[in-house]
């Protein structure tokens, strides 16, 4: 994956801060670490996605400074490489359920999680059996290790490693589960709250209640979680720097900017 570099050319003799993972957290950090370079040239901020999972395994093998996670580090990853994990909330967020514009204008604007569990579970393999249109279910899930889809085993599918037959595909981001939907007539997938406000896909209620910032503030939408920035071991000076910056009065303003939810 290529790095995404921000700041100023001037800033070209500053200490690097790198932050990787969730993906999900992508959007707020990059636009965080462009604020942060812009009204400093002591360090300079460079971020990359790759999901959860990779960023943690990134900071705990010295590759990253900082990681990006959408759930909370794991007792295998702990187990894997001891207790140097330092955790840092920086806000909120929802996993989305969204579908495909065309099966969302056909009625279908609500599920109940159960119908979501039987249709990744292949017990529902048609939009008819829910109200949609008769076209086939194409359902989309996220990788192995994401925090996303942590979050969506363990509140949808009851367990993390519950068995989902009824996946169509697997993507490898947000970004690339939106660009399926979007591609889709008759998909559903799921993904961060933040990018579902923008684009040709619609997010369903589930349970009665649909994803807002309210509702996932407030927890009466179920699938909510925070998010987190990690290091291992304590920061240097500039990956503490970065992190006060994204947990203060700044960073917060840029996650209310961006849509997502100070912590």
């Amino acid at each position: 994956m290529v790095a995404v570099f921000i700041g100023s050319i001037s800033a070209g003799l500053s200490e690097k801060v790198t932050i990787s993972g969730s993906t999900t957290a992508l959007p707020l950090v990059e636009a965080t670490a462009e604020v942060f370079n812009d009204l400093q040239g002591d360090c300079e901020a460079t971020v990359t996605g790759g999901g959860t999972g990779a960023g943690v395994t990134a900071i705990a093998e010295g590759r990253s400074s900082i990681a990006m996670a959408s759930r909370e580090v794991k007792k295998v990853e702990i187990s894997k490489y001891g207790d140097g994990f330092r955790q840092f909330a920086i806000g909120y967020d929802g996993v989305a359920i969204a579908v495909s514009k065309s099966i969302y204008d056909a009625g279908v604007r609500q599920l109940t999680s159960d119908q979501v569990r039987k249709i990744y579970a292949a017990e529902i393999k048609n939009w008819k059996e829910v109200g949609g249109p008769d076209k086939a279910i194409f359902a989309i899930a996220r990788e192995q290790g994401s925090g996303t889809r942590d979050t969506f085993d363990e509140d949808i599918m009851g367990s993390k490693s519950a068995e989902t037959p009824g996946v169509s595909t697997v993507a490898a981001g947000n970004a690339e589960v939106k660009t399926a939907i979007i591609g889709s007539d008759k998909a559903i997938g799921y993904l961060g709250f933040n990018y579902v406000q923008r684009g040709n896909i619609r997010a369903l209620s589930i349970d009665g209640v649909a994803p807002s910032v309210q509702t996932i503030k407030d927890g009466t939408y179920k699938l909510h979680r925070q998010l987190f920035l990690y290091t291992f071991g304590e920061p240097k000076p500039c990956a503490q720097k970065f992190i006060d910056f994204a947990t203060g009065p700044e960073g917060k303003k840029v996650a209310e900017e961006l849509g997502f939810i100070p912590f």
